[in-house]
C-alpha cells in the first residue's frame, strides 16, 4: 500500500481517537466533553491552516529564487551593455582623432617651404582637435592673473614677484583640462608673492632731514644748560 493510501487511514484513526476521547470524557462530565470537542476541532483547523501556510511559504520561496536569478541576469546584461557603450564611445573618439592625425601628417609632408602656409595648416588642425574636445565636453582651465588659487584645479609651479596680489595666480604656465566638471589635468601656474614694496627717495630724504635737525638741536640744548 502506498503512502497516499495510508494517509487517509491515519487521519481517520486520529479522528476516531478524538471521538473516543470526547465520548470517554462525556461519561464523566458533559460540559468538559463539549469543551474538549471544540478544542479538538480548533486544533484540526489550525493544522489545516498550518499546512496552507507552509504551501504558500514554499511558493513564495520559489518565486524569490526566480526573482533573484532574474536580477542577477539583469545585472550581467546591464554590465555588458555598459561595456559595449564604453567601447563604442572610445571607437568613435579614436576615429575622430585619426582624422586629426592625418591632417598633421599631411602638414609634415608639405615640402613647399612656405612657413606661413605650414603654420596656417597646423592652426586649422588644432581647431579641428579642439572641436573633438568640445564634442566630448572637454574644457580648458586657464585662470587669469590675479585669480584665487584653487588647489583642486591649479598646480603651483613656483612663487614669483608680481604686481598681482599675494597668493593669487601670477601667470599661466600650462593650461589644464576638465571633462563634465571633473578635472583631467590641473592648470600649472605661478603664484604671486606680491609687489616689491620699497621706500621712495623722497621719503628717505625726509627721514634724513629729520635726523639732521634732531642732531643740530642737541648741542644747543646742552649750551642752554
Amino acid at each position: 500500500m502506498t503512502e497516499a493510501e495510508e494517509q487517509p487511514i491515519e487521519s481517520e484513526a486520529e479522528g476516531d481517537d478524538d471521538t473516543d476521547l470526547v465520548a470517554e470524557v462525556a461519561a464523566h462530565d458533559e460540559a468538559l466533553a463539549t469543551e474538549v470537542g471544540e478544542l479538538a476541532q480548533r486544533a484540526e483547523r489550525l493544522e489545516t491552516e498550518l499546512e496552507t501556510m507552509e504551501d504558500r511559504l514554499d511558493e513564495t520561496t520559489e518565486r524569490l529564487e526566480h526573482t533573484r536569478a532574474d536580477f542577477q541576469n539583469y545585472k550581467k546584461r546591464a554590465k555588458r551593455r555598459q561595456e559595449e557603450i564604453k567601447e563604442r564611445a572610445t571607437e568613435e573618439l579614436i576615429e575622430r582623432l585619426l582624422d586629426v592625425r592625418d591632417n598633421l601628417s599631411r602638414a609634415l609632408e608639405e615640402e613647399s617651404g612656405d612657413v606661413d602656409s605650414l603654420r596656417e595648416g597646423v592652426k586649422l588642425t588644432r581647431k579641428q582637435f579642439d572641436r573633438v574636445l568640445d564634442a566630448e565636453n572637454v574644457e580648458r582651465i586657464e585662470p587669469e592673473p590675479g585669480t584665487e588659487v584653487d588647489a583642486n584645479r591649479h598646480e603651483v609651479m613656483m612663487r614669483v614677484e608680481s604686481d598681482e596680489p599675494a597668493d593669487t595666480v601670477a601667470s599661466l604656465y600650462r593650461p589644464g583640462y576638465q571633462m563634465a566638471g571633473k578635472v583631467l589635468r590641473p592648470a600649472q601656474v605661478t603664484v604671486s608673492e606680491g609687489p616689491d614694496e620699497e621706500i621712495g627717495d623722497d621719503q628717505t630724504n625726509e627721514v634724513g632731514e629729520g635726523e639732521e635737525t634732531d642732531e643740530s638741536d642737541g648741542p644747543a640744548d646742552g649750551m642752554d644748560e
